[in-house]
């Protein structure tokens, strides 16, 4: 079996500390995962790395599957059109890695619940 990436790629922003929920989820998500692969980071814009750097890392460390993961809460115009680009991009760039990519966190019903709750935990009485 190869080595299996994961990036949770984002919109990014110019304020470095947006960055910081994403930077805690990849922690968690690489401490849960162990050894089955490495976890990165990847924006669209103005924040580094772009999510073909991100690829080419994971590419030359020696992954032959790479996820990509948008962290963004529903398929608006970037994941829908932007995203596919890329990723198209860096498949014919790296033709031997398979490249899959998820749907977009917000709309998967798991996250969603996890919504409510945070919701609900936080109702003042």
């Amino acid at each position: 079996m190869g080595n299996h990436g994961m990036i949770l790629f984002g919109h990014g922003a110019r304020d470095a500390r947006w960055q910081e929920p994403f930077q805690r989820l990849a922690a968690k998500l690489a401490a849960a995962r162990g050894d089955a692969g490495p976890v990165g980071l990847a924006f669209l814009e103005l924040m580094t790395p772009s999510l073909p750097d991100a690829i080419d890392g994971q590419a030359a460390a020696g992954c032959d599957t790479i996820t990509v993961v948008p962290v963004f809460f529903g398929q608006g115009g970037h994941v829908r059109r932007d995203l596919p680009a890329l990723i198209a991009q860096c498949q014919a760039r790296h033709p031997n890695v398979r490249l899959r990519c998820a749907g977009a966190v917000g709309e998967d019903d798991a996250v969603l619940d996890a919504v409510v709750r945070y919701c609900l935990e936080n109702v003042g009485d």
